[in-house]
């Protein structure tokens, strides 16, 4: 076996939360890093706890983007009852019509799927 050292248990938690804030402060260098090459938007904590607990992506990036439906189905040439349809979780919405929404919304598909 290795050498051994061994240290309080109230150093070590010391240590691994300094791990942890480390990780954290790389991970959002790494997202303003890609924001700053124009790689990747940041969407607000709430949109993103609306999406986790079950939120459209639709929605969300919708109101996000300060669209109404109305709004959205101009810009998409969506029929704003597939998007009520789609928003609600009552029909998918096929790949072309996604697709299409979001393209309105300066979105990748991945992002709303």
């Amino acid at each position: 076996m290795g050498e051994m050292i061994s240290i309080s248990l109230e150093e070590y938690r010391s240590l691994k939360g300094a791990a942890e804030e480390l990780a954290d402060l790389q991970a959002y260098d790494r997202a303003v890093a890609q924001l700053a090459n124009g790689n990747e938007e940041l969407l607000p904590a709430e949109f993103v706890k609306r999406m986790l607990s079950g939120g459209s992506p639709l929605r969300v990036w919708r109101e996000f983007r300060g669209l109404t439906q109305t709004a959205l189905a101009e810009a998409s040439s969506v029929n704003r009852v597939q998007i009520v349809d789609i928003e609600s979780g009552r029909k998918s919405g096929s790949i072309e019509t996604v697709k299409k929404l979001a393209d309105a919304l300066g979105i990748t598909l991945d992002e709303l799927i």
